[in-house]
């Protein structure tokens, strides 16, 4: 199999190369915010390649390889972390598969402007990888013209950011496990209906968040796929979520593990045999993840592919925290300065990295979870016994 892009895609690495330099700002400036999302707009590279049976929604008609070209491009220019992700690689597609036409008319130009801001509503306490087990309810109110919603979500990334949120909630009273869920669509701006609490994590940081709705209200015409339809709708999303995104994620891979080889090699770490090939096996499995990803690309009746892919990426990662730990050696536990009462402490960038890592077998469905999806989905072997 030939893993080697062709001269149109080559083309279009310049066109995208060429546009970034031109656009993107200097040093600290790049840093994620609304202007770069509206700069990506009027640029035309949001929506790239969205399916256009359904209109001209998007901005280009790039192919699957000329959109993994910009990917590439974009995380190689070190550009902004990206606001308006989850709007344009998850629900856009998933209203252009499911939405019907005034919803797709409603929202998808706003987000190929990199206007409107999108977070996504589906773990809960109780109900992270067990997704169907959440108890976020949603009730038909005003002689049915609109739902009102209660519940909490977690782990909400870029809540505190987002104009609208698609939530995942139970429509059906009584109902159980991925029976009787709907896909609604949320305005975020209800104050005193809804509530963003940040979720402070190992790093300092604060990335995720708690949202409460407290009879937070969604229109009816704002319903994905049909009333009950639910989980079928967040299933595909989750598995673009999951799928061929880590060629994406695989770039900036690359550059962390180029990173701690350095250190290794100006340590002299890497002269240990353990850390030597601990290196070397890292990289092998880095060119291994692109080429499975490359090979599954565009890929639709391999139910197993995107479980495989987070299997693969996510334990790597997790590995390269360690790795990074192990060739800084003591100095991996010492901070950068003194501590402070409002600044409790600082990591390097390895640091943040391990700690960081230590997540990825866990969201965006767990390890154990993507195991059962293969066994189930892609083997057919016999169902996990469930409650």
């Amino acid at each position: 199999m030939d893993f080697a892009f062709g001269p149109e895609d080559e083309a279009f690495r310049r066109q995208a190369r060429a546009w970034l330099a031109e656009h993107l700002p200097d040093g600290a400036a790049r840093t994620p915010g609304r202007a770069w999302e509206r700069e990506l707009g009027t640029g035309g590279w949001i929506g790239l390649g969205w399916p256009r049976a359904r209109g001209t929604y998007g901005n280009r008609a790039a192919t699957v390889t000329e959109q993994v070209v910009w990917a590439e491009e974009y995380a190689r220019a070190q550009a902004p972390a990206r606001l308006g992700h989850l709007g344009e690689n998850l629900l856009a597609p998933t209203l252009l598969a499911h939405g019907d036409d005034a919803q797709c008319a409603r929202f998808l130009p706003a987000i190929a402007r990199g206007e409107e801001l999108w977070c996504q509503g589906y773990s809960e306490p109780g109900a992270g990888s067990d997704l169907a087990a959440l108890r976020t309810t949603a009730v038909q109110a005003d002689g049915g013209r609109t739902y009102r919603i209660d519940g909490r979500k977690i782990w909400t990334s870029l809540a505190h950011e987002a104009d609208w949120c698609f939530v995942l909630a139970r429509t059906t009273a009584g109902s159980l496990r991925h029976h009787g869920l709907s896909f609604l669509l949320v305005p975020m701006d209800q104050p005193g209906r809804i509530e963003v609490r940040p979720i402070r994590q190992m790093t300092g940081a604060a990335d995720f968040n708690e949202v409460l709705f407290d009879g937070a209200q969604a229109r009816a015409e704002h319903l994905v796929g049909g009333e009950g339809n639910g989980w079928r709708v967040a299933m595909g999303l989750l598995a673009r979520e999951r799928g061929v995104s880590t060629l994406v994620q695989q770039i900036g891979f690359a550059a962390e593990l180029m990173r701690v080889t350095g250190l290794a090699l100006r340590t002299g770490a890497a002269a240990e045999p353990v850390v030597r090939d601990r290196l070397v096996r890292q990289w092998a499995q880095l060119q291994t993840m692109r080429w499975n990803a490359l090979r599954t690309l565009g890929a639709t009746d391999d139910p197993g592919a995107p479980s495989v892919a987070k299997l693969l990426w996510g334990g790597w990662h997790r590995r390269l925290g360690e790795l990074a730990m192990q060739v800084q050696g003591a100095a991996a536990t010492v901070g950068l300065g003194d501590w402070h009462a409002d600044r409790p402490y600082e990591l390097d960038a390895l640091q943040r990295l391990f700690l960081f890592t230590r997540a990825d077998t866990i969201y965006g469905g767990s390890d154990e979870i993507q195991r059962n999806i293969i066994a189930e989905r892609a083997l057919g072997l016999p169902k996990e016994p469930r409650p």
